[in-house]
């Protein structure tokens, strides 16, 4: 099994730097921007990587495919709203949403392989003090506020 952590790097000669400050974020950045439209899209959450191995979130939480498909429907259907650092709400609205599962890649014709199976989203940013923060560096991933029952899982099970 992947672990998320497994998909960054930590600078070795950073001293004096706070640890947030040392992980280089790399795999599940915003993926594409549009600056004069305010729009920024990537992946939400990753259930399988490309070689179909489960990973592990940041909190270390792993999610299987059906309950992150479940998951992501859910938040299309009642929320579609992003906010600022889970703090705020009303910083951008949800104007893309896929979940990629082996299913429908196969029925795409994406060759296995390819893509993880994983939920892609896109926001337009309404905030341009958000917006700003895309920009600079600030913010360069998606977090997905939500709640779920964590159920340990065994190493070998």
């Amino acid at each position: 099994m992947k672990r998320f952590r497994d998909l960054i790097s930590i600078q070795k000669a950073a001293v004096d730097v706070p640890e947030s400050s040392k992980v280089l974020k790399r795999r599940f950045e915003i993926q594409k921007s549009d600056d004069e439209r305010m729009l920024a899209f990537g992946w939400a959450n990753v259930a399988l990587n490309e070689s179909g191995e489960q990973i592990e979130d940041w909190q270390q939480d792993m999610i299987d495919p059906e309950e992150l498909e479940n998951a992501a429907y859910n938040f299309v259907e009642l929320y579609r709203e992003g906010g600022e650092m889970h703090e705020r709400g009303g910083a951008a609205v949800l104007i893309e949403s896929m979940v990629f599962t082996e299913e429908k890649m196969k029925r795409l014709g994406i060759p296995e392989g390819t893509l993880p199976v994983g939920w892609w989203i896109g926001f337009k940013v309404t905030d341009p003090d958000v917006w700003k923060k895309v920009k600079d560096g600030t913010y360069t991933m998606f977090s997905i506020e939500g709640e779920a029952e964590r159920i340990e899982v065994k190493e070998g099970a």
